[in-house]
């Protein structure tokens, strides 16, 4: 209804169309009583002539009636599913990183697509015909009783007895449609995720698992989808035996009438005529009532997403972070685990503050907490103990859209989307000027590379930047980084996927970049610390050692040992010169 009311033009063309096809279709058994008791009966020819003539003029009334509800009802449906879609796409993007924890992104556009398609249906064609066939309906039963008392009694009396199972049938059709929409779902997520990864499908000759996999997941859909229909099958039966069992009976009792005499042929027919168009009414709505049974289900589908509310919100009066920012960030005995793993604690008891233009590398072993500092950092979660600051302020007390405008990020796991390299770099910045875009890469390294290709920075670089190599999608996002400008820089792993060149090149950008800013660098890879003012070194969500490189492998603690592992004597010690 919120959507519904927002386009009363909409609507109240379409009522009034609806109105005036089903007023115009009630004046049809009229007309033919009228016919069957004076034209036929005094043969003239005239009268019959001039109905006939009328007759013509309600088909035409009825002809542009039904078009106008067409064009209303089906442009109402369109416009109200744009919005739906849209506004539901809104409110996901805004929906906290532990909802998508624990949703798969497949889902997800099975409820955008799928969901919203089976109402756009229900909205357009199918409430049209209902309201078109509820308004026959009424009409019909008026004139039946305006035309017959007697004869409509019966009618009226059956019309309990079919509606009741049609309301019943109606919750066991929305069920199992519920059902089988979520069924469909989970075979479209696992699709989703399958197309995305199929080089690695082929590379492993998983072909024949995953086709396995989606086509019993497809079969699943498949039986709840039966299911559904077996129950609208049922349902559509009883009515139509239930309507037109009622015309039968009415028709009998009437035969009777018209041979005592206490009914004329004509009467008789209107009255026929008028229970066909409530017995096809009750017949279409059985139908109509499994349709929309099923788009109430997508619908709640919908309801449980716009539900959702976003675990991490600007507080009603948001702290304004101080200006100019200097990048300051504190993390004071921070404790945290992620929502989908309550139970264990990524980051314990985390303390360390960074200096405005301090450059601090995290190094660990896997599943240190690395990556949870820079989540929490970016405050897509909040710690379940402790305090954030950044320029002094709590992460919690300020806007989150305010915060994430003073840091840049380089992931490891880079995105890149299904549009040009432009379009690319600027994400984020969509208002910045090709020069801008140009010089951001330029910085990065990546200028050479794009420069190459056909269309330059127009280049459509496909799903996930699939054309790309893994240098150079590293690169773009090196460069949307650096056209960001952030005070507060976030490296993970940044120089990864580069070759011996790109690296020494990317670095010599970085080291530029990171002049006058407050970085933070992510590594596994230990050369690419050396230059860091400081080392934290994290095992089991906590800092076990601080230090630089040099000072950190003559303690002989973890960092040693990680320096071990990844450098022979004769380079360790020049890497120790280097660091000291």
């Amino acid at each position: 209804m919120p959507y519904i009311t927002r386009y009363r033009h909409l609507v109240i063309g379409a009522v009034i169309s609806l109105t005036v096809a089903a007023g115009t279709t009630l004046t049809l058994p009229m007309a033919v009583r009228r016919m069957i008791d004076h034209g036929f009966s005094k043969s003239d020819s005239g009268f019959i002539n001039t109905y006939f003539t009328m007759l013509m003029a309600l088909a035409i009334i009825l002809a542009l009636a039904s078009a106008a509800r067409y064009y209303f009802v089906i442009t109402l449906g369109e416009r109200i599913v744009s919005d739906l879609r849209r506004e539901v796409f809104d409110h996901v993007t805004r929906l906290s990183p532990s909802f998508f924890d624990v949703n798969q992104s497949g889902e997800i556009v099975s409820r955008l697509t799928a969901d919203t398609t089976q109402i756009k249906s229900a909205v357009g064609a199918t409430a049209s015909v209902a309201l078109r066939n509820i308004i026959l309906c009424f009409g019909a039963i008026g004139m039946m009783v305006y035309t017959s008392p007697k004869l409509s009694s019966l009618v009226i009396g059956a019309i309990p007895v079919i509606v009741f199972p049609l309301v019943g049938f109606g919750r066991s059709v929305r069920r199992r449609s519920r059902e089988a929409q979520d069924t469909l779902a989970t075979a479209s997520a696992y699709a989703g995720e399958a197309i995305s990864a199929a080089r690695t499908v082929q590379a492993f000759n998983g072909e024949a698992a995953a086709q396995a996999r989606y086509g019993a997941a497809v079969e699943s859909a498949y039986a709840a989808a039966r299911s559904a229909i077996k129950a609208r099958s049922v349902l559509t039966a009883f009515a139509i035996t239930m309507v037109f069992g009622s015309v039968v009976a009415v028709l009998w009792f009437g035969a009777q009438g018209v041979l005592a005499g206490t009914l004329s042929p004509g009467t008789l027919g209107q009255f026929l005529l008028y229970s066909v168009f409530a017995a096809g009414a009750l017949g279409a709505l059985s139908e109509v009532w499994g349709e929309l049974s099923q788009a109430a289900g997508a619908a709640e589908r919908l309801n449980e997403l716009l539900a959702e509310q976003p675990e991490i919100v600007a507080p009603e009066h948001p702290v304004s972070l101080p200006q100019p920012a200097t990048g300051a960030v504190r993390f004071e005995d921070v404790h945290f685990a992620y929502p989908s793993r309550p139970n264990y604690k990524s980051v314990r008891g985390l303390s360390f503050a960074i200096r405005p233009g301090e450059t601090v590398a995290i190094v660990g072993p896997s599943g240190a907490g690395k990556s949870t500092v820079f989540a929490l950092l970016l405050r897509f979660y909040d710690p379940v103990s402790g305090t954030i600051t950044v320029d002094g302020v709590d992460a919690r007390e300020a806007d989150p859209k305010a915060l994430r405008e003073r840091i840049a990020i380089v992931p490891q796991d880079v995105t890149i989307f299904a549009a040009s390299i432009h379009e690319n770099i600027a994400f984020g910045s969509p208002d910045a000027s090709r020069t801008a875009v140009q010089a951001a890469a330029i910085a990065a390294q990546a200028d050479e590379f794009i420069a190459r290709l056909d269309n330059g920075y127009d280049t459509q670089v496909g799903e996930r930047g699939i054309t790309l190599s893994g240098g150079q999608r590293q690169r773009i996002a090196i460069a949307r980084a650096i056209l960001k400008d952030a005070p507060i820089l976030l490296l993970d792993e940044a120089t990864s996927a580069l070759d011996a060149e790109s690296e020494t090149l990317v670095q010599k950008a970085l080291d530029g970049l990171m002049q006058n800013r407050t970085t933070l660098v992510i590594a596994h890879r230990l050369a690419t610390v050396l230059k860091a003012d400081r080392i934290l070194v994290m095992e089991h969500g906590r800092i076990v050692e601080e230090g630089t490189h040099a000072a950190l492998v003559r303690q002989g603690g973890l960092y040693a040992k990680l320096a071990r592992l990844q450098f022979d004597q004769g380079a360790e010690g020049l890497l120790l010169a280097a660091g000291g």
